[in-house]
């Protein structure tokens, strides 16, 4: 059956534009979750989940209900195969209801040699969204939570994936819009491609603004002349935004 998260392998920038996106991190309004531009209120909504990531937004909301590490020893040994001791060294490693993201590779590597394919597609999955959807601060790290999501390798793909991707990343939009606020996370991805897709004019602007502080290094342009020119994006987009309403069966490749 479609699992939903197939996408997730192929849709993914090795590194983000930070600056594009602090860009826009910093006219985040958590009150509404919408960026405060020019042109007005934008936001990410669940038909660019859908259309530009083909993740589904139909289904069952992912559940959300806090484990402690009593909880967590469970799944692990029942979900993962992984022994009791091996669990709680685990637990205790991550100092809570976590595991590492390179110990589910290794353990992906064990069981493709075992041939324990339930085992082994529970360990990706949980993996793969611990890298992607699910992305916390520590990067490394995933919330054993989510592996509850893939007890039944036969209906997971129920899941409103879209919908659980884009409440995570609204959540750490709202924390990043702080000023004390140091880090980003989420899937990232998601943000740019957004941008990317409405925002098109923007990555020329960033281009040419990248290339002339460079000339700034070498001392053919002033800073000044940099700066002057950045004011200009805010006339740029209220003139090139591109304004695109999905329709049913739409596509866009990222």
């Amino acid at each position: 059956m479609n699992s939903g998260l197939m996408p997730l392998c192929d849709i993914s920038y090795e590194y983000a534009d930070k600056g594009l996106i602090s860009a826009f991190v910093e006219r985040w309004h958590q009150e509404i979750n919408s960026f405060h531009l020019p042109v007005g209120e934008m936001t990410v909504t669940l038909d660019d989940v859908s259309m530009l990531f083909h993740l589904p937004i139909i289904g069952q909301f992912c559940p959300n209900v806090p484990i402690d590490n009593v909880g967590a020893m469970a799944p692990l040994i029942e979900l993962l195969g992984v022994d009791r001791a091996k669990a709680i060294a685990e637990l205790r490693q991550c100092r809570g209801p976590h595991v590492r993201l390179s110990w589910l590779r290794d353990l992906y590597e064990d069981y493709c040699e075992t041939e324990q394919c339930e085992y082994t597609a529970r360990a990706y999955l949980l993996h793969l969204i611990g890298c992607t959807i699910f992305t916390d601060k520590s990067s490394t790290y995933i919330s054993v939570l989510y592996l509850l999501l893939f007890r039944d390798l036969a209906t997971y793909g129920r899941y409103a994936w879209g919908v659980a991707a884009l409440v995570h990343m609204y959540k750490q939009l709202g924390d990043a819009c702080f000023a004390y606020t140091k880090q980003l996370v989420g899937y990232l991805t998601l943000l740019q491609v957004y941008i990317n897709f409405h925002f098109e004019f923007l990555l020329k602007v960033v281009n040419e603004i990248n290339l002339h502080l460079l000339l700034c290094k070498v001392g053919y342009m002033s800073t000044s002349q940099v700066w002057e020119g950045r004011k200009w994006w805010v006339i740029m987009m209220r003139l090139d935004l591109r304004w695109h309403v999905f329709k049913q069966g739409d596509k866009y490749a990222p």
